[in-house]
Protein backbone atom coordinates (compact mmCIF):
# COMPACT_ATOMS: atom_id res chain seq x y z
CA UNK A 1 0.00 0.00 0.00
CA UNK A 2 1.54 3.42 -0.49
CA UNK A 3 0.66 6.30 1.61
CA UNK A 4 0.84 9.95 1.45
CA UNK A 5 2.60 11.80 4.02
CA UNK A 6 1.37 14.84 5.54
CA UNK A 7 3.13 18.32 4.42
CA UNK A 8 6.20 19.45 5.83
CA UNK A 9 6.39 23.05 6.60
CA UNK A 10 9.80 23.21 7.88
CA UNK A 11 12.64 23.72 5.61
CA UNK A 12 15.68 20.99 5.91
CA UNK A 13 18.19 23.79 5.60
CA UNK A 14 17.61 27.75 5.53
CA UNK A 15 19.39 28.88 2.06
CA UNK A 16 20.00 31.92 0.89
CA UNK A 17 18.03 31.39 -2.73
CA UNK A 18 14.34 31.19 -2.07
CA UNK A 19 12.22 29.09 -4.62
CA UNK A 20 10.38 32.19 -5.52
CA UNK A 21 13.02 33.63 -7.22
CA UNK A 22 13.40 30.57 -9.89
CA UNK A 23 12.31 31.02 -13.35
CA UNK A 24 12.25 28.97 -16.45
CA UNK A 25 15.42 28.93 -19.22
CA UNK A 26 15.28 26.45 -21.28
CA UNK A 27 11.73 25.11 -21.17
CA UNK A 28 10.19 25.73 -24.46
CA UNK A 29 13.79 25.08 -26.11
CA UNK A 30 12.38 22.26 -28.14
CA UNK A 31 9.34 21.64 -29.61
CA UNK A 32 7.00 20.75 -27.22
CA UNK A 33 5.51 17.74 -29.17
CA UNK A 34 8.77 16.00 -28.81
CA UNK A 35 10.84 14.25 -26.36
CA UNK A 36 13.78 14.99 -28.22
CA UNK A 37 17.33 14.07 -25.67
CA UNK A 38 17.41 12.21 -23.01
CA UNK A 39 15.99 14.31 -20.20
CA UNK A 40 13.89 15.97 -22.71
CA UNK A 41 15.62 19.99 -22.93
CA UNK A 42 19.15 20.24 -21.71
CA UNK A 43 17.85 21.32 -18.30
CA UNK A 44 17.73 17.84 -16.89
CA UNK A 45 14.33 18.80 -16.11
CA UNK A 46 12.33 15.89 -17.16
CA UNK A 47 9.09 18.01 -17.88
CA UNK A 48 6.91 18.01 -20.49
CA UNK A 49 4.95 21.62 -21.12
CA UNK A 50 2.08 19.38 -22.48
CA UNK A 51 -1.21 19.74 -20.65
CA UNK A 52 -3.85 17.99 -22.80
CA UNK A 53 -3.35 15.03 -19.99
CA UNK A 54 -4.70 16.50 -16.68
CA UNK A 55 -5.82 15.80 -13.21
CA UNK A 56 -9.06 16.95 -14.06
CA UNK A 57 -9.04 14.07 -16.86
CA UNK A 58 -6.61 11.36 -16.42
CA UNK A 59 -9.03 8.74 -15.41
CA UNK A 60 -9.94 8.39 -18.91
CA UNK A 61 -6.00 7.69 -19.55
CA UNK A 62 -6.09 4.53 -22.04
CA UNK A 63 -3.58 1.98 -23.39
CA UNK A 64 -2.70 2.87 -27.04
CA UNK A 65 -0.31 0.50 -28.08
CA UNK A 66 2.32 -2.06 -26.72
CA UNK A 67 5.99 -2.88 -28.33
CA UNK A 68 8.15 -5.63 -26.78
CA UNK A 69 11.53 -6.13 -27.86
CA UNK A 70 11.31 -9.78 -27.66
CA UNK A 71 14.48 -9.99 -24.87
CA UNK A 72 14.19 -9.29 -21.68
CA UNK A 73 17.62 -10.03 -20.19
CA UNK A 74 17.96 -7.14 -17.48
CA UNK A 75 14.94 -5.57 -18.18
CA UNK A 76 14.01 -2.08 -19.88
CA UNK A 77 15.72 0.90 -18.65
CA UNK A 78 15.72 3.43 -21.59
CA UNK A 79 14.25 6.30 -22.00
CA UNK A 80 12.69 6.66 -25.04
CA UNK A 81 13.38 9.17 -27.76
CA UNK A 82 10.40 10.84 -29.33
CA UNK A 83 10.63 13.35 -32.27
CA UNK A 84 8.19 14.18 -35.15
CA UNK A 85 6.08 11.21 -34.67
CA UNK A 86 8.86 8.29 -34.25
CA UNK A 87 9.52 7.08 -30.87
CA UNK A 88 13.20 5.80 -30.91
CA UNK A 89 14.30 3.59 -27.81
CA UNK A 90 16.76 0.46 -27.51
CA UNK A 91 15.98 -2.92 -25.50
CA UNK A 92 18.45 -5.11 -24.51
CA UNK A 93 21.79 -6.63 -26.28
CA UNK A 94 21.91 -3.05 -28.24
CA UNK A 95 18.47 -3.64 -30.01
CA UNK A 96 17.46 -0.51 -31.19
CA UNK A 97 13.33 0.05 -32.57
CA UNK A 98 11.95 2.94 -34.47
CA UNK A 99 8.38 3.12 -34.04
CA UNK A 100 5.13 5.04 -35.34
CA UNK A 101 4.76 6.83 -32.16
CA UNK A 102 1.22 7.03 -32.81
CA UNK A 103 0.19 3.43 -33.37
CA UNK A 104 3.49 1.41 -32.29
CA UNK A 105 3.78 0.08 -35.29
CA UNK A 106 7.84 -0.75 -36.00
CA UNK A 107 9.66 0.98 -38.69
CA UNK A 108 12.78 -0.43 -38.30
CA UNK A 109 15.40 -2.53 -36.18
CA UNK A 110 18.71 -2.79 -35.74
CA UNK A 111 20.74 -5.37 -33.94
CA UNK A 112 23.97 -4.93 -33.12
CA UNK A 113 26.91 -7.37 -34.00
CA UNK A 114 28.46 -7.84 -30.56
CA UNK A 115 31.79 -8.69 -29.69
CA UNK A 116 31.38 -12.02 -28.04
CA UNK A 117 33.37 -10.76 -24.97
CA UNK A 118 30.06 -9.04 -24.09
CA UNK A 119 29.03 -12.39 -22.55
CA UNK A 120 31.53 -11.92 -19.91
CA UNK A 121 31.10 -9.19 -18.49
CA UNK A 122 29.77 -7.87 -15.44
CA UNK A 123 27.29 -5.33 -16.77
CA UNK A 124 25.66 -7.33 -19.02
CA UNK A 125 22.44 -6.94 -21.96
CA UNK A 126 21.51 -3.25 -20.33
CA UNK A 127 21.46 0.11 -22.06
CA UNK A 128 20.07 3.34 -20.73
CA UNK A 129 18.56 4.72 -24.26
CA UNK A 130 19.72 6.59 -27.79
CA UNK A 131 20.57 9.87 -28.68
CA UNK A 132 18.90 11.41 -32.36
CA UNK A 133 20.35 14.19 -34.52
CA UNK A 134 22.14 14.76 -37.79
CA UNK A 135 19.81 12.59 -38.85
CA UNK A 136 21.15 9.94 -36.91
CA UNK A 137 20.47 7.51 -33.75
CA UNK A 138 23.44 6.90 -31.92
CA UNK A 139 24.17 4.30 -29.53
CA UNK A 140 27.45 3.53 -26.93
CA UNK A 141 27.51 0.04 -27.29
CA UNK A 142 28.27 -2.98 -24.98
CA UNK A 143 31.59 -4.15 -26.43
CA UNK A 144 32.87 -0.39 -26.42
CA UNK A 145 31.86 1.51 -29.44
CA UNK A 146 29.50 4.82 -30.60
CA UNK A 147 27.67 3.50 -33.90
CA UNK A 148 25.43 5.79 -35.57
CA UNK A 149 22.55 4.54 -37.28
CA UNK A 150 20.33 6.23 -40.21
CA UNK A 151 17.51 7.81 -38.16
CA UNK A 152 14.99 7.02 -41.53
CA UNK A 153 16.64 3.15 -42.44
CA UNK A 154 18.35 2.01 -39.18
CA UNK A 155 20.69 1.30 -41.29
CA UNK A 156 24.91 1.71 -40.04
CA UNK A 157 26.50 4.57 -41.25
CA UNK A 158 29.91 4.55 -39.25
CA UNK A 159 31.18 2.53 -35.71
CA UNK A 160 33.75 3.66 -33.99
CA UNK A 161 35.88 1.63 -31.43
CA UNK A 162 36.61 3.67 -28.23
CA UNK A 163 37.53 0.95 -25.85
CA UNK A 164 39.24 -2.63 -25.75
CA UNK A 165 37.54 -4.43 -22.85
CA UNK A 166 39.92 -7.51 -22.99
CA UNK A 167 42.60 -4.32 -21.43
CA UNK A 168 40.09 -2.36 -19.98
CA UNK A 169 37.49 -4.19 -17.54
CA UNK A 170 33.97 -2.75 -17.61
CA UNK A 171 34.94 0.03 -20.74
CA UNK A 172 31.52 -0.38 -22.37
CA UNK A 173 28.55 1.74 -22.71
CA UNK A 174 25.50 1.02 -20.72
CA UNK A 175 24.37 4.88 -21.23
CA UNK A 176 23.77 6.64 -24.63
CA UNK A 177 26.25 9.11 -25.62
CA UNK A 178 24.90 13.08 -26.40
CA UNK A 179 25.48 15.55 -28.51
CA UNK A 180 27.24 19.09 -27.88
CA UNK A 181 27.07 20.37 -31.27
CA UNK A 182 28.72 18.31 -34.01
CA UNK A 183 30.62 16.26 -31.06
CA UNK A 184 29.08 13.31 -29.66
CA UNK A 185 30.29 12.76 -25.98
CA UNK A 186 30.23 10.15 -22.85
CA UNK A 187 31.76 8.28 -20.73
CA UNK A 188 32.32 4.54 -19.95
CA UNK A 189 30.22 2.34 -17.15
CA UNK A 190 33.07 0.57 -14.33
CA UNK A 191 33.61 2.96 -12.41
CA UNK A 192 33.78 0.19 -9.38
CA UNK A 193 36.31 -1.96 -11.61
CA UNK A 194 39.93 -1.72 -11.88
CA UNK A 195 39.99 0.60 -14.59
CA UNK A 196 41.20 4.59 -15.33
CA UNK A 197 38.15 6.68 -15.81
CA UNK A 198 37.89 8.57 -19.16
CA UNK A 199 35.58 10.81 -21.26
CA UNK A 200 35.68 10.22 -24.65
CA UNK A 201 34.51 12.23 -28.03
CA UNK A 202 34.31 11.75 -31.57
CA UNK A 203 32.63 14.07 -34.95
CA UNK A 204 28.97 13.30 -34.49
CA UNK A 205 29.24 13.52 -38.49
CA UNK A 206 32.21 11.87 -39.24
CA UNK A 207 32.66 9.29 -36.37
CA UNK A 208 36.31 10.24 -36.22
CA UNK A 209 38.09 10.72 -32.61
CA UNK A 210 38.31 13.97 -31.16
CA UNK A 211 39.32 14.25 -27.66
CA UNK A 212 40.01 11.95 -24.64
CA UNK A 213 39.17 13.42 -21.01
CA UNK A 214 41.40 11.71 -18.19
CA UNK A 215 39.07 11.92 -15.16
CA UNK A 216 42.00 10.25 -13.09
CA UNK A 217 44.34 13.24 -12.04
CA UNK A 218 47.34 10.81 -11.61
CA UNK A 219 50.19 13.50 -12.31
CA UNK A 220 49.22 14.52 -8.46
CA UNK A 221 50.88 12.35 -5.98
CA UNK A 222 48.95 13.89 -3.71
CA UNK A 223 45.61 12.89 -5.18
CA UNK A 224 46.48 9.41 -6.38
CA UNK A 225 49.70 8.17 -4.40
CA UNK A 226 52.34 5.85 -6.87
CA UNK A 227 50.55 4.03 -9.53
CA UNK A 228 46.74 4.20 -7.49
CA UNK A 229 45.45 5.77 -10.25
CA UNK A 230 46.26 3.64 -12.76
CA UNK A 231 43.08 1.50 -11.54
CA UNK A 232 41.05 4.47 -9.69
CA UNK A 233 37.71 3.74 -11.32
CA UNK A 234 36.08 6.98 -10.87
CA UNK A 235 33.70 6.50 -14.42
CA UNK A 236 31.05 9.43 -16.20
CA UNK A 237 28.77 6.32 -16.14
CA UNK A 238 25.33 8.41 -16.77
CA UNK A 239 24.95 10.71 -19.96
CA UNK A 240 25.47 14.40 -19.60
CA UNK A 241 24.08 17.71 -20.56
CA UNK A 242 25.58 20.13 -22.83
CA UNK A 243 24.40 23.67 -21.87
CA UNK A 244 24.41 25.75 -25.66
CA UNK A 245 24.38 29.13 -23.83
CA UNK A 246 27.69 28.55 -21.99
CA UNK A 247 29.17 26.20 -24.46
CA UNK A 248 29.72 23.70 -21.87
CA UNK A 249 29.34 20.00 -21.58
CA UNK A 250 28.29 18.80 -17.48
CA UNK A 251 28.97 15.64 -16.53
CA UNK A 252 29.27 13.81 -13.26
CA UNK A 253 32.28 11.19 -11.79
CA UNK A 254 31.81 7.92 -9.71
CA UNK A 255 33.46 6.35 -6.87
CA UNK A 256 37.48 5.79 -6.43
CA UNK A 257 37.91 2.51 -6.55
CA UNK A 258 38.79 0.01 -4.30
CA UNK A 259 35.75 1.50 -3.46
CA UNK A 260 35.96 0.77 0.54
CA UNK A 261 39.31 0.07 1.03
CA UNK A 262 40.56 3.89 1.15
CA UNK A 263 44.95 2.91 1.99
CA UNK A 264 45.39 1.79 -1.68
CA UNK A 265 44.51 5.12 -2.76
CA UNK A 266 45.55 7.95 -0.13
CA UNK A 267 44.97 11.33 -1.37
CA UNK A 268 41.59 13.37 -2.43
CA UNK A 269 41.67 11.29 -5.61
CA UNK A 270 40.63 14.05 -7.65
CA UNK A 271 38.15 13.85 -10.36
CA UNK A 272 36.32 10.94 -9.19
CA UNK A 273 33.28 11.62 -7.09
CA UNK A 274 32.98 14.78 -8.68
CA UNK A 275 30.88 17.00 -10.95
CA UNK A 276 32.81 18.44 -14.31
CA UNK A 277 32.31 21.12 -16.49
CA UNK A 278 34.57 20.85 -19.80
CA UNK A 279 34.87 22.68 -23.15
CA UNK A 280 33.16 20.12 -25.95
CA UNK A 281 35.09 21.06 -28.76
CA UNK A 282 38.51 20.59 -26.93
CA UNK A 283 37.35 18.28 -24.12
CA UNK A 284 39.58 20.75 -21.86
CA UNK A 285 38.31 21.53 -18.54
CA UNK A 286 36.56 24.44 -17.37
CA UNK A 287 36.03 23.92 -13.75
CA UNK A 288 35.43 20.91 -11.25
CA UNK A 289 33.89 20.31 -8.06
CA UNK A 290 34.87 17.08 -6.25
CA UNK A 291 31.71 16.46 -3.85
CA UNK A 292 33.29 13.77 -2.06
CA UNK A 293 37.19 14.03 -1.71
CA UNK A 294 38.93 10.52 -0.78
CA UNK A 295 35.70 9.17 -1.04
CA UNK A 296 35.40 5.23 0.84
CA UNK A 297 31.51 5.08 1.02
CA UNK A 298 31.26 4.79 -2.92
CA UNK A 299 29.29 8.04 -3.46
CA UNK A 300 28.81 8.69 -7.18
CA UNK A 301 28.45 11.93 -7.96
CA UNK A 302 27.31 10.40 -11.46
CA UNK A 303 23.83 11.61 -11.56
CA UNK A 304 21.72 14.28 -14.11
CA UNK A 305 22.45 18.04 -12.99
CA UNK A 306 19.63 20.10 -13.19
CA UNK A 307 19.90 23.47 -14.35
CA UNK A 308 17.88 26.45 -12.79
CA UNK A 309 17.81 30.71 -13.08
CA UNK A 310 17.62 31.75 -9.47
CA UNK A 311 17.14 35.67 -8.72
CA UNK A 312 19.10 36.27 -11.90
CA UNK A 313 21.75 33.35 -11.14
CA UNK A 314 22.04 30.33 -13.07
CA UNK A 315 22.77 26.97 -10.96
CA UNK A 316 22.90 23.42 -10.87
CA UNK A 317 21.03 21.28 -8.31
CA UNK A 318 23.22 17.74 -8.55
CA UNK A 319 22.25 15.17 -6.11
CA UNK A 320 25.15 12.81 -4.70
CA UNK A 321 24.52 9.30 -3.98
CA UNK A 322 25.56 10.29 -0.61
CA UNK A 323 22.05 11.49 -0.03
CA UNK A 324 22.95 15.23 -0.20
CA UNK A 325 22.18 17.30 -2.61
CA UNK A 326 25.04 19.78 -3.86
CA UNK A 327 23.87 23.16 -5.48
CA UNK A 328 25.99 25.03 -7.26
CA UNK A 329 27.28 28.43 -9.34
CA UNK A 330 27.16 27.30 -13.13
CA UNK A 331 29.74 29.08 -14.08
CA UNK A 332 32.17 28.46 -11.58
CA UNK A 333 31.54 25.43 -9.66
CA UNK A 334 31.13 27.13 -6.56
CA UNK A 335 28.71 26.29 -3.74
CA UNK A 336 25.55 27.59 -3.26
CA UNK A 337 23.82 25.61 -0.65
CA UNK A 338 24.34 22.00 0.28
CA UNK A 339 20.78 19.69 1.93
CA UNK A 340 20.01 16.40 2.88
CA UNK A 341 17.83 14.22 1.31
CA UNK A 342 18.47 11.42 2.90
CA UNK A 343 17.30 10.72 6.59
CA UNK A 344 19.85 8.48 7.80
CA UNK A 345 23.19 10.03 7.24
CA UNK A 346 25.82 8.87 9.66
CA UNK A 347 29.29 8.90 6.53
CA UNK A 348 29.52 12.22 7.77
CA UNK A 349 28.10 13.87 10.72
CA UNK A 350 27.18 17.04 8.06
CA UNK A 351 28.48 18.76 5.31
CA UNK A 352 29.12 22.31 5.80
CA UNK A 353 26.08 24.27 3.18
CA UNK A 354 28.22 27.59 2.31
CA UNK A 355 31.87 25.72 1.75
CA UNK A 356 30.84 21.96 1.06
CA UNK A 357 33.65 20.72 3.18
CA UNK A 358 32.78 17.16 4.82
CA UNK A 359 32.47 17.59 8.57
CA UNK A 360 33.19 14.26 11.19
CA UNK A 361 34.01 11.86 8.29
CA UNK A 362 33.55 8.18 9.61
CA UNK A 363 36.29 6.45 7.94
CA UNK A 364 36.10 2.78 8.34
CA UNK A 365 38.47 0.08 10.00
CA UNK A 366 40.49 -2.40 7.82
CA UNK A 367 39.00 -5.61 9.02
CA UNK A 368 35.90 -4.79 11.09
CA UNK A 369 32.12 -4.08 11.07
CA UNK A 370 30.80 -0.91 10.16
CA UNK A 371 27.39 0.01 9.52
CA UNK A 372 26.90 3.17 7.05
CA UNK A 373 24.11 5.22 5.67
CA UNK A 374 23.32 5.63 3.11
CA UNK A 375 24.07 2.32 1.67
CA UNK A 376 26.36 1.78 -1.73
CA UNK A 377 23.23 2.25 -3.56
CA UNK A 378 22.70 5.96 -2.30
CA UNK A 379 19.83 7.91 -1.31
CA UNK A 380 18.61 7.24 -4.77
CA UNK A 381 19.39 5.08 -7.60
CA UNK A 382 20.85 6.31 -10.99
CA UNK A 383 17.16 6.73 -11.93
CA UNK A 384 16.72 10.51 -12.99
CA UNK A 385 14.19 13.33 -10.44
CA UNK A 386 11.81 16.00 -12.41
CA UNK A 387 11.14 19.31 -12.16
CA UNK A 388 8.38 21.00 -12.84
CA UNK A 389 8.42 24.99 -13.28
CA UNK A 390 4.93 25.43 -12.20
CA UNK A 391 5.29 23.79 -8.80
CA UNK A 392 8.57 24.84 -8.42
CA UNK A 393 9.38 21.31 -7.32
CA UNK A 394 11.71 18.47 -8.07
CA UNK A 395 10.25 15.34 -7.69
CA UNK A 396 12.58 12.36 -6.99
CA UNK A 397 12.41 8.81 -5.47
CA UNK A 398 14.31 7.71 -2.33
CA UNK A 399 15.19 5.67 0.20
CA UNK A 400 16.90 4.94 3.94
CA UNK A 401 19.03 1.69 3.43
CA UNK A 402 22.39 1.41 5.05
CA UNK A 403 25.10 -1.66 4.56
CA UNK A 404 28.24 -2.88 7.01
CA UNK A 405 30.71 -3.24 5.25
CA UNK A 406 34.02 -4.84 6.32
CA UNK A 407 37.04 -3.01 4.26
CA UNK A 408 39.96 -5.08 3.50
CA UNK A 409 42.53 -5.11 0.92
CA UNK A 410 41.89 -6.80 -2.82
CA UNK A 411 44.31 -7.23 -5.51
CA UNK A 412 43.26 -5.51 -8.98
CA UNK A 413 45.55 -7.94 -10.45
CA UNK A 414 42.97 -11.28 -9.53
CA UNK A 415 40.05 -9.50 -10.89
CA UNK A 416 38.45 -10.83 -13.75
CA UNK A 417 36.55 -9.24 -16.35
CA UNK A 418 33.14 -9.90 -14.66
CA UNK A 419 34.53 -9.11 -11.26
CA UNK A 420 34.26 -5.94 -8.53
CA UNK A 421 36.99 -3.63 -7.34
CA UNK A 422 35.23 -3.08 -3.74
CA UNK A 423 38.07 -3.62 -1.25
CA UNK A 424 35.71 -5.59 1.04
CA UNK A 425 35.14 -8.95 2.54
CA UNK A 426 31.35 -7.92 3.74
CA UNK A 427 29.12 -5.91 2.17
CA UNK A 428 25.56 -6.23 3.36
CA UNK A 429 22.50 -4.06 2.79
CA UNK A 430 20.81 -3.31 6.14
CA UNK A 431 17.80 -1.40 7.73
CA UNK A 432 18.84 1.97 9.09
CA UNK A 433 19.33 1.35 12.76
CA UNK A 434 16.58 1.00 15.01
CA UNK A 435 14.21 1.25 11.91
CA UNK A 436 12.84 -0.50 9.22
CA UNK A 437 14.24 0.21 5.49
CA UNK A 438 12.20 2.47 3.56
CA UNK A 439 11.23 3.79 0.33
CA UNK A 440 9.07 7.70 -1.05
CA UNK A 441 8.53 9.67 -3.55
CA UNK A 442 9.07 13.32 -2.62
CA UNK A 443 8.38 17.08 -3.76
CA UNK A 444 10.88 19.30 -2.81
CA UNK A 445 12.25 22.71 -3.34
CA UNK A 446 15.31 21.72 -5.55
CA UNK A 447 17.40 24.92 -3.79
CA UNK A 448 16.29 24.24 0.14
CA UNK A 449 15.53 21.07 0.53
CA UNK A 450 12.39 21.99 2.03
CA UNK A 451 9.35 18.88 1.23
CA UNK A 452 6.21 19.80 0.33
CA UNK A 453 4.75 16.47 -0.13
CA UNK A 454 5.67 12.93 0.05
CA UNK A 455 4.61 9.56 -0.76
CA UNK A 456 5.34 6.27 1.01
CA UNK A 457 6.41 3.23 -1.39
CA UNK A 458 6.77 -0.52 -0.06
CA UNK A 459 10.01 -1.37 -2.37
CA UNK A 460 12.46 1.76 -3.62
CA UNK A 461 10.45 3.63 -7.23
CA UNK A 462 13.73 2.37 -9.62
CA UNK A 463 12.03 4.04 -12.43
CA UNK A 464 13.01 7.50 -13.94
CA UNK A 465 10.03 10.06 -13.01
CA UNK A 466 7.92 12.79 -15.54
CA UNK A 467 6.08 16.14 -14.76
CA UNK A 468 3.82 17.38 -17.06
CA UNK A 469 2.27 20.98 -17.47
CA UNK A 470 -0.78 18.82 -17.13
CA UNK A 471 -0.14 19.44 -12.62
CA UNK A 472 0.70 15.51 -13.16
CA UNK A 473 3.72 13.65 -11.83
CA UNK A 474 4.37 9.81 -13.17
CA UNK A 475 6.29 7.45 -11.48
CA UNK A 476 6.60 3.82 -11.83
CA UNK A 477 7.18 1.10 -9.10
CA UNK A 478 9.63 -2.43 -8.87
CA UNK A 479 5.95 -4.22 -8.97
CA UNK A 480 4.96 -2.74 -12.41
CA UNK A 481 2.57 0.11 -11.34
CA UNK A 482 3.06 3.62 -13.00
CA UNK A 483 1.27 5.86 -10.55
CA UNK A 484 -0.14 9.76 -11.72
CA UNK A 485 0.10 12.24 -9.06
CA UNK A 486 -1.75 15.42 -8.46
CA UNK A 487 2.06 17.83 -8.48
CA UNK A 488 0.56 19.99 -6.16
CA UNK A 489 -0.33 18.19 -3.25
CA UNK A 490 0.75 14.21 -4.15
CA UNK A 491 -2.88 12.37 -4.41
CA UNK A 492 -2.53 9.70 -6.55
CA UNK A 493 -5.36 9.88 -9.18
CA UNK A 494 -4.14 6.94 -11.92
CA UNK A 495 -2.24 4.01 -11.99
CA UNK A 496 -1.96 1.09 -14.24
CA UNK A 497 -0.38 -2.23 -13.68
CA UNK A 498 1.91 -3.13 -16.70
CA UNK A 499 2.58 -6.44 -14.93
CA UNK A 500 6.45 -5.71 -14.69
CA UNK A 501 8.78 -3.55 -12.16
CA UNK A 502 9.40 0.12 -13.69
CA UNK A 503 13.70 0.95 -14.29
CA UNK A 504 13.59 2.99 -17.78
CA UNK A 505 12.09 6.27 -18.29
CA UNK A 506 9.15 7.65 -18.34
CA UNK A 507 8.05 10.31 -21.17
CA UNK A 508 5.06 12.26 -23.10
CA UNK A 509 4.86 13.71 -26.32
CA UNK A 510 1.95 14.61 -28.78
CA UNK A 511 1.06 13.32 -32.21
CA UNK A 512 -1.40 14.71 -34.73
CA UNK A 513 -2.71 17.02 -31.34
CA UNK A 514 -3.03 14.11 -29.32
CA UNK A 515 -0.69 13.75 -26.22
CA UNK A 516 0.62 10.38 -25.31
CA UNK A 517 2.26 9.01 -21.79
CA UNK A 518 5.26 6.29 -22.88
CA UNK A 519 6.46 4.30 -20.18
CA UNK A 520 9.18 1.93 -20.35
CA UNK A 521 8.12 -1.34 -18.29
CA UNK A 522 10.17 -4.30 -17.18
CA UNK A 523 12.11 -4.97 -14.50
CA UNK A 524 16.30 -5.25 -14.23
CA UNK A 525 19.52 -4.24 -13.58
CA UNK A 526 22.09 -5.38 -10.85
CA UNK A 527 19.76 -2.81 -8.05
CA UNK A 528 17.68 -5.59 -7.19
CA UNK A 529 20.46 -8.03 -5.88
CA UNK A 530 22.09 -4.98 -4.27
CA UNK A 531 18.70 -4.47 -2.37
CA UNK A 532 17.29 -7.88 -1.40
CA UNK A 533 18.69 -8.30 1.83
CA UNK A 534 16.97 -5.15 3.02
CA UNK A 535 13.83 -5.26 0.69
CA UNK A 536 13.65 -9.51 0.40
CA UNK A 537 10.39 -8.95 -1.96
CA UNK A 538 12.65 -7.59 -4.73
CA UNK A 539 13.93 -11.02 -5.40
CA UNK A 540 10.83 -12.28 -6.65
CA UNK A 541 9.80 -9.86 -9.06
CA UNK A 542 9.26 -11.22 -12.45
CA UNK A 543 11.06 -9.60 -15.24
CA UNK A 544 9.59 -8.30 -18.13
CA UNK A 545 10.64 -5.81 -21.02
CA UNK A 546 7.66 -3.47 -22.89
CA UNK A 547 7.25 0.00 -23.90
CA UNK A 548 3.75 0.70 -23.09
CA UNK A 549 2.05 3.89 -24.54
CA UNK A 550 -1.14 5.31 -23.37
CA UNK A 551 -3.32 8.33 -24.57
CA UNK A 552 -6.90 9.86 -23.36
CA UNK A 553 -10.11 7.80 -24.56
CA UNK A 554 -11.90 9.37 -27.39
Amino acid sequence: MIKIKKLALSACITSTIALSGITAVNASSESPNDWPQYHRTSDAWRYSPLDQINADNIKKLKVAWIHQPGDIQMGLQATPIVVDGIAYYIGPNNNVFALDAATGKQIWHYQADLDAIVDEVFYVAASRGVTVGHGNVYIGSLDGRFIALDQKTGKEKWSTQITDQEKCYGCLFSSPPQLAGDVLFGGTTGGDQPTQGKIFAVNAITGEKMWTFDILKKDDPKSWPGDSGEVGGSGAWLPGTYDEKTDTIFIGTSNAAPDFYGAEREGDNKYSASLLAIEPKTGKLKWAYQEIPHDVWDYDSAYEALSLNVNGKDVLVHLNKSGYVFVLEKDTGKVENVWPLAENINFVKGIDPKTGELIGRVDMPEGKETTICPYLLGARSWNHGAYNPNTGLWYTNAMEVCNIVVPAPQEHENVGIAGLYLGVSKLVAVPPPGKKASARLDARDPITGRLKWSVDYPLPGLGSVLTTGGNLVFNGDPYGVIHGYNAENGKEIWNFNAGSGIRGGIVSYSVNGKQYILAATGFGSHAPGFMASAFPEVSGLPGGAALVAFTLED
